[in-house]
């Protein structure tokens, strides 16, 4: 059980502070959120149709992964088309008749947009490659062999193999960070880039409140294609050739900075439009301070500090937090414990005899990080990772890496709307299995029981918006064994956060004076496993 109170705080002071900083954001996955046709694919008529339910959590914005033109090999983030939905989806008036839906609930719409590579069936490659002198010959990063034949540089692809393929029409080779069909954009020529600023465009006249974007360090390269060095050794496992080198010449090139400026004013012509960007990579922390810096970049970034973690420690959390110090110029964090690319937290980081405790837990965790809080679908519902058998998987990494990589696909299963065969997903044999487990865990079942996780993240949610301390506020963070103590507090109010991160009781705990905002799990003189408490001192 927990007790939650949402009572009016003290009055907010400072009218001018944007929509963004502090939101909660929802994460859909389009495939899995809702069919609406019956086909087995997730598609934006069934976001809508099931879009009350995200409202309901009291969430600010949904963020929706790409629904775009594609022919899916990296479904959807080979774009083949940034102008238009793909037909599984639906069509540009669906997409339209969600933003309208949206609007009319409170929520903004956030869109991903891929600046670093595109399918390999987009018009710009198919058009670049067809010779060496077309108008859109730069618009990749094509090279010439070397003398024997061999790749331009010794760079590796993040999903195995070298990040070149050689392309007999040219006579060259185009690089491509991710799979074959998704050659590298060359960020480098302004052309490219009044390319996608003209995307930008495109959207935001359609009514979108912002993007998030995807691998944004990828975008641009070393003119000079030096080789990379290798990785000094470490005791994590190595089970692909990218994780054998120092990613510093195929990424995260120094000018990249500068074509964000670019996408700010483009943003800023529009009213309260908010960016994030994904970073990850070896030197994520710089990159995300450097793409969010001052007032003329980013408006957040997000990167992996949670998301392939495999303990949830208060010294984690403290180290996370400690990255954005509260100094003039630094940028202004996002954090997510799940997303469609890493397992989910429940299954990462506890015993399964402890998950409901400690999906408790992790939300009113979630609910009190200073930064904006991301909630990936089903995290409200705390689904869990599905096991899904070789012969059944759709992910490309782990098709290539089986069974040594963790299938992404296990954390994009269909959303279980109610508990029975099927789960509401709106077909009777959807694109990947829901998981028995996760239909014991559906909507419609939590969405009676006042007790649920469900009913807890909404009670959560509405908490972090009553609060100006938990929603913009500064933090302080404190790790003691397993006991994190995480203070958040502005001009006018103080609220003090205790979490348990074990499944054993912690005793002799000083709980502070003040009004209790939120207890979750076991809380007296001593906190039970799990357990977490918010005072408003």
């Amino acid at each position: 059980m927990a007790d939650v109170s949402t009572q009016e705080p003290m009055a907010q002071t400072d009218a001018a502070i944007e929509w963004w900083r502090g939101a909660a954001i929802y994460q859909v996955y389009p495939r899995s959120f809702m069919d609406a046709n019956g086909d087995g694919i997730g598609d934006l008529p069934g976001i809508t149709s099931r879009i009350e339910h995200i409202a309901s959590l009291g969430v600010d914005a949904i963020w929706i992964s790409p629904f775009f033109t594609s022919p899916m090999k990296d479904f959807g983030y080979d774009v083949a088309d940034y102008r238009d939905v793909d037909p599984i989806f639906g069509t540009l008036a669906d997409f339209d008749a969600l933003v309208a839906r949206a609007h009319a609930l409170g929520l903004k719409v956030l869109i991903d947009q891929v600046y670093s590579h595109t399918s390999d069936e987009h018009p710009w490659f198919v058009e670049s490659r067809k010779s060496r002198d077309n108008p859109r010959s730069d618009w990749y990063v094509w090279a010439d062999a070397k003398p024997d034949g061999a790749p331009p540089s010794n760079w590796q692809s993040v999903f195995g193999g070298p990040a070149w393929t050689w392309d007999a029409r040219r006579g060259q080779y185009y690089l491509h960070n991710f799979l074959n069909c998704q050659p590298q954009l060359n960020g480098h020529n302004p052309e490219v880039q009044d390319a996608i600023l003209d995307v930008m465009r495109f959207w935001l006249d359609r009514g979108v409140d912002g993007f998030r974007i995807d691998a944004l360090n990828f975008a641009m390269h070393d003119p000079q294609l030096r080789d990379n060095p290798p990785a000094p050794p470490t005791d994590r496992p190595r089970t692909r050739p990218f994780d054998f080198q120092r990613k510093i010449h195929n990424m995260s090139h120094p000018d990249i900075p500068g074509f964000i400026e670019r996408i700010r004013a483009v943003t800023d012509a529009y009213d309260a439009i908010f960016t994030v960007a994904e970073v990850g990579g070896d030197e994520a922390e710089a990159e995300m301070k450097a793409f969010t810096q001052g007032d003329g970049r980013l408006n957040s970034a997000y990167g992996f500090n949670f998301l392939y973690a495999d303990r949830l420690t208060p010294g984690l959390v403290c180290a996370a937090l400690a990255e954005w110090p509260e100094t003039g110029g630094t940028g202004w964090p996002s954090w997510a414990f799940e997303n469609h690319d890493a397992p989910r937290a429940v299954s990462r980081w506890c015993a399964p005899e402890h998950r409901e405790r400690f999906a408790r837990m992790k939300m009113a965790l979630l609910a009190s990080l200073r930064g904006n809080i991301i909630l990936y679908q089903g995290e409200e519902l705390g689904l869990t990772q599905v096991d899904i058998p070789f012969d059944q998987l759709q992910d490309p990494e782990a098709i290539a890496n089986w069974p040594l990589t963790l299938s992404r696909d296990g954390a994009r299963t269909p959303m279980p709307w109610h508990g029975e065969a099927g789960g509401g997903f709106g077909a009777e044999t959807p694109w990947l299995p829901l998981g028995e487990e996760n239909l014991e865990r559906s909507v419609a079942q939590q969405d009676a029981d006042p007790a649920s996780l469900l009913a807890l993240t909404r009670e959560l949610i509405a908490l972090r918006k009553s609060s100006p301390a938990l929603r913009h506020g500064g933090a302080a963070c404190e790790a003691s064994g397993a006991l994190l103590r995480l203070e958040r507090f502005t001009g006018g109010e103080r609220v003090v956060c205790l979490f348990n991160m074990s499944p054993d009781t912690l005793d002799n705990i000083q709980i502070p004076q003040g009004e209790t905002l939120c207890s979750v799990n076991s809380v007296s003189d001593s906190l039970g496993p799990y357990a977490a408490v918010m005072v408003r001192a």
